[in-house]
């Protein structure tokens, strides 16, 4: 992967950051402080940072509304809305997960406490629907509702990530429901809802939630992968973090029911009852790769980026956006973090 970020997400963050924090500055101060140091804008005490997000779903919204509409500016509401949905999952993830480090930084809950952490994300879920129900341009109502089904989608996929961690039967069917509902759902809704704001006919919405649903799950596969073999320095986040926690994420889920020597044996290290220790990670993780889980959700994965790219020319003619679209979507799947 290249280290030079696409047009689109610098613009991306050129537009939606000062609406982000106008939003965000209607806030208690208190919960303000914990959003402003979640979204990397200051430090633990308060002082400027200068830091951020990628911008990956604030640009998919603006880019597939630039793909119907010469004004895409319109959609900036429904890009800042999408943005604080992500960011009230990843607060809340954390918690639940117990994470400790997000952005090579301490996660909120860490640095603020558990319950300033849980308000800070219920005070993001709800400046989204305000904010577009604020919006004086576009469907704001039909946004809001699009909006709304995503969360009710990544809830289940939650609640289900949750339940597979008590269960040793879970299945890749059942593991690739789970990432579609958890992941793919707030993507495709990325990728529609920007079209949708600015009153694109339905089936030209329909294509690119498709778009946003193939690339979804190619973005989940790829996280999968990082989860396991991502460079702790690039991600910010642990060495083998998912089977530290016993995740079952779709490349475990299929090591684990592939019916191979490996996955016996991973079975075996996922049923101890104390924790892994450090060469018993290292073990598991090349299980997973003995078992060929490695490859199938490499393999998988392009083949839900090419599924992805087949929407696009259904979607829009505008050269300028696919091509931008397909940018953006390469470099989600080839990254590092």
């Amino acid at each position: 992967m290249t280290s030079t970020l696409p047009a689109a997400l610098t613009a991306a963050r050129t537009a939606v950051d000062p609406e982000l924090r106008k939003v965000i500055g209607k806030l208690d101060p208190d919960t303000r402080g914990v959003c402003e140091y979640h979204f990397g804008w200051t430090n633990a005490d308060g002082s400027p940072n200068g830091g951020g997000g990628k911008a990956l779903r604030p640009a998919l919204v603006l880019l597939s509304a630039q793909a119907v509409a010469p004004n895409g500016a319109q959609a900036v509401p429904a890009a800042a809305a999408v943005e604080l949905v992500h960011n009230f999952s990843l607060l809340h993830d954390d918690l639940l997960d117990g994470d400790t480090s997000r952005r090579h930084r301490p996660t909120a809950w860490t640095v603020f406490g558990r319950p300033a952490a849980l308000l800070a994300g219920d005070a993001l879920l709800g400046l989204a629907t305000e904010v577009l129900l604020d919006s004086t341009s576009g469907d704001a109502i039909a946004s809001a509702r699009a909006l709304c089904a995503a969360v009710r989608s990544l809830i289940a996929g939650q609640n289900a990530d949750l339940d597979f961690e008590h269960r040793a039967d879970v299945t890749l069917d059942e593991c690739l429901h789970m990432a579609d509902e958890k992941t793919s759902a707030l993507l495709a809704c990325s990728t529609s809802i920007g079209a949708l704001h600015v009153g694109a006919p339905r089936e030209t919405v329909e294509r690119l939630h498709a778009f946003g649903s193939e690339l979804g799950m190619a973005f989940q596969l790829v996280d999968d992968l990082l989860g396991l073999w991502g460079d702790p320095e690039v991600t910010g986040k642990p060495v083998l973090s998912d089977l530290r926690a016993r995740k079952k994420t779709v490349p475990i889920v299929h090591a684990l029911t592939s019916g191979t020597e490996a996955g016996r044996r991973l079975g075996e290290l996922y049923g101890k009852e104390e924790p892994l220790t450090e060469a018993e990670l290292r073990e598991a993780a090349d299980m997973v790769r003995r078992a060929g889980s490695q490859q199938w959700t490499q393999d998988e994965c392009e083949r839900r980026l090419a599924a992805a790219h087949q929407h696009l020319p259904r979607a829009t003619g505008n050269a300028e956006a696919i091509e931008s679209l397909t940018e953006l979507a390469e470099f989600i799947v080839r990254r590092q973090r």
